[in-house]
Parts: C-alpha cells; sequence; structure tokens
C-alpha cells in the first residue's frame, strides 16, 4: 500500500501532467489558428506526451493500491507572441516540471518510498529530454529569426513528427 503522502503528491503530479498536456494543445490550436500546422502538430504530439506521463502516474498509483483523485485543471495561456515566445515558455514549463518531479523523487527518499523512486527515474530521464529539446528549438530559432523560408522549412519538418508510446505504456500493451 503507498503511503498517503506519496499518494497526494502523485495526484498531484497528475494535475501538473494533465495541465501540461492543456497548455501544449493550447499552444498547438493557437499555431494552427496562425497558419503553422507544423508547429501546431509539434505542439499536439506535446500534448499526447502529457497526457501519456498523466497516465504512467495513474497506472502506478492505481498498481500500488493508491487512489486516484482529479482535480480541476486551471486556465492555460491561449496566444503567444510568436514560435519562439512559446518554446520559451515551453523550456520554462518543462523546467518547472522538472523541479516538480524532483520534489516528488525527495519526498519519496524521505519516506523510504524506493518502489515510487525507481518509477521516478524515467520521468528524471524523461524531462532531461524535454528540457534539452525545447532548448535546441530555441537555439533552432534564433539561428532563423526573421527568415521566412527557414520558418517554412522547420514548419514542414515539425508536421513529420510523430508520437511514439513512452515505453513505461508500450510494456502494458
Amino acid at each position: 500500500m503507498i503511503k498517503p503522502t506519496i499518494q497526494d503528491a502523485i495526484n498531484a503530479q497528475i494535475n501538473a501532467e494533465l495541465w501540461s498536456a492543456y497548455l501544449y494543445l493550447s499552444m498547438g490550436m493557437y499555431f494552427e489558428s496562425q497558419g503553422l500546422s507544423g508547429i501546431a502538430n509539434w505542439f499536439r504530439i506535446q500534448f499526447k506526451e502529457e497526457q501519456a506521463h498523466a497516465e504512467i502516474f495513474i497506472n502506478y498509483l492505481i498498481q500500488r493500491g493508491g487512489r486516484v483523485e482529479l482535480k480541476a485543471i486551471e486556465a492555460v495561456p491561449t496566444t503567444w507572441e510568436s514560435v519562439s515566445d512559446a518554446f520559451a515558455h515551453t523550456l520554462a514549463h518543462e523546467q518547472k516540471v522538472t523541479a516538480l518531479i524532483n520534489d516528488l523523487y525527495a519526498l519519496t527518499e524521505a519516506e523510504h518510498d524506493y518502489a515510487t523512486r525507481g518509477r521516478l527515474d524515467w520521468f528524471i530521464s524523461e524531462q532531461v529530454e524535454e528540457e534539452e529539446t525545447a532548448q535546441s528549438i530555441l537555439d533552432r530559432l534564433k539561428l532563423i529569426e526573421g527568415d521566412g523560408s527557414a520558418m517554412f522549412m522547420l514548419n514542414q519538418e515539425f508536421a513529420a513528427r510523430v508520437y511514439n508510446v513512452p515505453s513505461p505504456l508500450a510494456a502494458k500493451a
């Protein structure tokens, strides 16, 4: 049985992951309305990934005999000044999520919940990748600033991005 403190913290993380999904869906819809369907696709894939992260936590909590308590999702932004602004927001958001995961990891150590700590190892690696990806895209956007042809090419590249089921969910399939 999972400790109540860990259950509460995981439920908070589920809410954070669903908020993240909502944020990325909002970004996708915004850029779709701006005629940047490739950029929109990139954010729609992020939306699916964040939903999957919530599902991984949900499955884990149920597996450990815990109770999932879904809470209201707060409103998210709906407009951005530019593609660069959205990716700067993405990087800052992913850094915040990393801090949340780190705090959860510290709680599992304090509570001597090594099973949950082990599950979080995947999320820690995932957050390194998320931050690196956002930073890499921001760096690329700085290089192409003001170059419509380069933005067109980036939009085309992002249109080809596909969703891959995360390994903790793929194992369930």
